[in-house]
This record gives C-alpha cells, sequence and structure tokens, in this order.
C-alpha cells in the first residue's frame, strides 16, 4: 500500500453557476422517526427521478442519537434548484412541514458558487451550523424566500406555500 497523499482537485470551470445545499432533519420525538424514514424514502424516489439540474446526491448522518440526518445536493445552478422546489413533491412537503413538522425540525444552508450563501432554520433545534455563531433573524416576510434572503434579482417561480401565520 502506498501511504504517499497524492492530491487532487477538481475543475469546475464547466459549472459557472454550482449550488451546493446541505439539509438536515433532526428528531425530536418517536412520531419524528416515523417522519424521517417517511421522508428518506420519499426523497430517494425524487433524486431517482433526476430532477433537471440535480448533479450529485449524497446522504449524510449529522448524529446517531438524536436522529440527526441529511443529505448534500449539488446543482447545476439556482435556477433548476429554485424551479425544482416550487414543483411537486419539494412543494407538498414544505407545506406539510410549515403547517405540522410532525415530530422533527428541519434546516438547509446553500452555497453558491459565485457568492452567497443562505440558510433557514427551524428555531426548535439546537444551535447547528451558521445559527450557532450568526445573529438569528424572523425568516418572515422579505426573508422568507431563498431568492429574497440571497438579495437576487429576477423573476421567481411562484412561492411553493403561502407563509404559515404563528
Amino acid at each position: 500500500m502506498n501511504s504517499k497523499v497524492d492530491r487532487i482537485t477538481v475543475d469546475l470551470s464547466r459549472f459557472p453557476d454550482l449550488v451546493v445545499i446541505y439539509l438536515g432533519m433532526r428528531v425530536h420525538s418517536l412520531r419524528g422517526m416515523k417522519t424521517l424514514l417517511k421522508f428518506g424514502r420519499e426523497i430517494g424516489n425524487a433524486v431517482a427521478a433526476k430532477p433537471d439540474g440535480l448533479l450529485l446526491h449524497e446522504n449524510l448522518m449529522f448524529s446517531f442519537f438524536p436522529p440527526h440526518l441529511g443529505m448534500r445536493q449539488y446543482w447545476r445552478d439556482f435556477d433548476s434548484l429554485e424551479t425544482w422546489t416550487r414543483e411537486l413533491p419539494h412543494r407538498a412537503w414544505w407545506k406539510n412541514f410549515l403547517t405540522d413538522p410532525a415530530g422533527t425540525g428541519f434546516w438547509h444552508e446553500t452555497y453558491f458558487i459565485r457568492g452567497g450563501i443562505e440558510a433557514i432554520y427551524d428555531a426548535r433545534l439546537p444551535k447547528v451550523g451558521m445559527m450557532a455563531f450568526a445573529p438569528l433573524l424572523d425568516a418572515h416576510g422579505s426573508m422568507f424566500s431563498a431568492r429574497r434572503r440571497l438579495k437576487l434579482g429576477g423573476e421567481a417561480p411562484p412561492p411553493p406555500v403561502v407563509e404559515v401565520d404563528h
């Protein structure tokens, strides 16, 4: 076995608008285990359908106890990702989560090759990711949409769901 490190890198020139998104779901109750398993199957099916613009999907485990699973996805560009979030099944997942998180907490962080980061967290989660060090804001009004959090111009597809009042 060769013990010498042989480093390599990647040429991202074919992906000038690359977007990387980390997503996580943390279980808060026994009911949440059922939710997590259900979403795992549904997300697997959605990824198998090869949505336009999705380059790679990887499953991740953040903790075994409490169960906190997630994924990392690489998208060709923000428009592809945003369009997919406005379609089924994602639109239904998000609407259902906002009205009943079913024993789970959800978060995502999105990183753009051209610069910019946006994130959304369920306030019931312990401090994860950037919420552990950055000031927190309510995600309502102009902060409800990833496009608006990023201050991106252009036409956005219709929102996936209407904001739910608390």
